[in-house]
């Protein structure tokens, strides 16, 4: 079976950019989501690009779940742990006590989420500029 790590990958750097173009119209709670699935999706592709599955929605989980000899620096868990609360409320009218979702997230949190994001993204793209195991 094909590694599908790099597919993984450039779609991780789409929903980057999405999430940049969101934050630029004003669709601050599509940013903050859009930055959660860039970050997701480029730490299942390490994940496949090592040849390891991963499963989840838990960015700071799966990046939990990878090798110790990856270093992954806890400021980056906890950054990951930021971007996880943006997995549900954003897209949700019922997850937040009132209001529709767009009423509860502005500049400053999709500012957050797409910085956050982008170091999760470079984490990711200096890992995988080195030989995938079995290569």
């Amino acid at each position: 079976m094909a590694n599908r790590a790099a597919d993984w990958f450039s779609q991780a750097e789409k929903d980057y950019r999405h999430a940049i173009a969101s934050r630029n119209a004003g669709d601050h709670e599509w940013a903050c989501f859009a930055a959660q699935q860039a970050a997701e999706k480029a730490v299942k592709a390490l994940h496949l690009f090592i040849g390891q599955e991963a499963w989840g929605h838990v960015t700071a989980k799966l990046l939990k779940e990878l090798p110790a000899e990856l270093s992954v620096p806890p400021t980056l868990v906890e950054k990951a742990m930021v971007l996880d609360t943006y997995y549900i409320p954003p897209r949700y009218p019922d997850s937040h006590p009132e209001g529709p979702p767009f009423e509860h997230y502005g500049d400053l949190q999709s500012r957050e989420a797409i910085a956050y994001a982008g170091e999760i993204l470079e984490f990711v793209r200096s890992k995988m500029a080195r030989p995938a195991r079995g290569s």
